[in-house]
């Protein structure tokens, strides 16, 4: 799903290769204090985030018997098919809420793409070449870069990171786009970048006590050659990440947690829609080499925990010619929308922040109500939903029928989260099943709804509403968002997108729910076990 700032990456390598800036040394010391200093008597925690993994993919590969790394591991383990992903479905907002353990009224990354009432700018970490390019590389850079894990991650929730380093423990992040911690790090950049923009040439960030990101922090420079060239997306690769962990488990240096991304097969699915197999297949490659790392699938399992999960799922998107876009700045033609690149002025009336399958809609001007953009958006049949805010009350209008919920929390319905809410009006809205008499209330198409939905409403501050499209669409702002027309697409908080599996072997501790938020508190468990 990055259709995110890996597609940055690329452009700074490039500048690279023209300058002739290479390292030969590490500039860190991270190989040297990563080795855990228990002595090797507890079991190691390898956390590894598979972009847009899917459990359909996992049961047909299985099932054709080419998966068989992934079999292993599932038949000495926990399989599960239903974690809840975080919402947007977008990685850097998934990320969050895995290492901080808050949705994202409490973590506050929006979205890949945001607009920020306090700067009055539209946030972007970078969705796509074009969108860059207009919206300006040294904005883009200077969010993705800086500000992601400087400032907009909310300072005051501690990551599993910063937990781990208070308990004396080790971590590590390889590729992670969210990675705050305790311990000092340098993101260094070439002389093409920061020189003709506000970019320095180093980059002053914390981590976790082992810090790789592609090209911009590889400790493992003049130690170990590692796919990072050109072609390579700066080292933000499958192939980078798993041999970076394979040195790691021969050279006896792994931490006691290490978080690995691997990007690939969002990638692909992106392009080709969500039923493809090659990508998992090569996952399932790579995955067994990690394990003969080890010298075996079975020492692996004995020295390590290794928990596998994807971040979100995707729905197709239909081919171009059924029309699958949805150009919400064409819905608002009477109004003043934000181009990308321009700055908000006092004539601007609405911003767009897509992030693919849902989007931010903002109002600037007071004589146009939240629910006056409400009823202009769900006249679009392709819409599925759109959401709001008033005080303590969210409403949600259902696109082409126009049936209306409103809900809030507190109440005398209980979900199975243990969250208690007060509902009113159609159910069906968000496919809630409410038992009056039982005082519980059910999820099935979105699942976690109103802890999810209501977590996005409250991000961040300024006048919004939340717009989702119904499974086989997805949004856009004019040409420059990207698009997948016959592909796969996500952002949504229909289950499709938000249930994503969950492999879980060499414990048999299991987490108490089932939602990618609940994740730190079971591993910082398993960790002080």
């Amino acid at each position: 799903m990055r259709k995110k700032w890996i597609w940055i990456l690329p452009l700074i390598f490039i500048l690279i290769i023209a300058t002739g800036c290479q390292n030969s040394k590490p500039k860190e010391q991270d190989l040297l204090r990563i080795k855990s200093a228990d002595g090797g008597k507890t079991k190691k925690v390898i956390f590894l985030m598979v972009d847009s993994l899917m459990y359909q993919a996992i049961d047909q590969g299985i099932r054709k018997q080419e998966l068989p790394a992934l079999k292993f591991l599932i038949e000495h383990g926990q399989y599960y098919k239903d974690l809840v992903s975080s919402f947007p479905t977008m990685s850097v907002t998934i990320d969050s809420s895995l290492l901080t353990g808050a949705y994202t009224d409490i973590h506050r990354v929006p979205g890949l793409t945001w607009y920020s009432a306090d700067t009055k700018k539209l946030i972007s970490y970078g969705s796509g070449p074009m969108e860059v390019l207009l919206h300006g590389v040294n904005p883009v850079l200077t969010d993705a870069l800086i500000h992601l894990n400087g400032s907009h991650l909310n300072r005051k929730i501690p990551t599993i990171y910063e937990d781990l380093a208070r308990k004396g423990l080790k971590s590590g992040s390889i590729n992670g786009l969210i990675y705050r911690g305790a311990s000092a790090h340098k993101l260094s950049l070439p002389f093409l970048i920061h020189g003709p923009t506000s970019l320095p040439k180093e980059i002053h960030v914390k981590g976790p006590d082992f810090l790789s990101l592609g090209s911009l922090s590889n400790p493992f420079q003049g130690v170990k050659k590692l796919p990072d060239g050109l072609t390579k997306r700066m080292g933000i690769n499958n192939d980078f990440a798993i041999e970076a962990v394979k040195y790691l488990i021969q050279t006896d240096k792994l931490p006691d947690f290490l978080f690995v991304y691997l990007p690939e097969l969002d990638q692909e699915l992106h392009k080709k829609g969500p039923t493809g197999l090659r990508g998992v297949k090569m996952f399932d490659q790579q995955l067994q080499s990690l394990l003969l790392a080890f010298e075996s699938p079975e020492k692996a399992l004995h020295d390590a925990v290794i928990i596998i999960a994807g971040d979100s799922g995707m729905t197709p998107i239909l081919p171009a010619e059924q029309n699958p876009v949805i150009d919400l700045s064409a819905l608002f033609s009477d109004a003043k929308v934000l181009r990308p690149g321009e700055a908000v002025t006092k004539e601007t009336e609405i911003i767009l922040a897509i992030n693919e399958t849902m989007a931010y809609v903002y109002s600037l001007k007071a004589d146009r109500s939240l629910r006056d953009v409400a009823d202009l958006l769900k006249n679009d049949a392709r819409i599925d939903f759109v959401a709001w805010k008033e005080k303590e009350w969210i409403h949600a209008i259902q696109g082409s029928t126009g049936k209306q919920l409103k809900y809030k929390a507190g109440g005398n319905l209980t979900d199975s989260y243990k969250q208690s809410w007060t509902v009113e009006q159609d159910e069906a809205v968000l496919d809630l099943t409410v038992k009056a008499s039982a005082h519980s209330l059910a999820y099935d198409q979105y699942p976690d709804a109103l802890k999810r939905l209501s977590g996005a409403l409250h991000s961040h501050p300024g006048e919004f509403l939340i717009v989702t499209a119904k499974p086989g669409y997805e949004l856009a702002a004019g040409n420059s968002s990207p698009t997948h027309k016959g592909g796969g697409g996500h952002g949504s908080i229909r289950k499709m997108e938000s249930l994503v599996p969950l492999i879980i072997s060499g414990t048999d501790q299991k987490p108490e729910f089932l939602r990618m938020v609940d994740l730190k508190a079971y591993l910082l468990n398993l960790l002080s076990k």
